[in-house]
């Protein structure tokens, strides 16, 4: 299993927006984004730091292996 980067909710999803992912809307302080094949819809929260298991259900739910993920800086 590849180490999970350490990273913010919009360092999630500004690499989640170079994956093709688009913002589209904020509720509270979740950001909404959709994207994918199929279309998904995901929420990052906007935390200073993401927990890993957190991370990790949003690249699941997006289709994103971590390697990939690391590699959108």
């Amino acid at each position: 299993m590849t180490k999970l980067p350490v990273v913010s909710g919009k360092e999630t999803v500004r690499r989640l927006e170079k994956a093709g992912f688009v913002l589209v809307r904020q509720i509270g302080s979740h950001l909404m984004l959709r994207g994918g094949e199929p279309p998904v819809t995901l929420s990052v929260p906007n935390h200073k730091e993401l927990k890993p298991g957190t991370l990790r259900n949003i690249l699941s739910q997006a289709g994103i292996t971590v390697k990939r993920f690391d590699g959108l800086k």
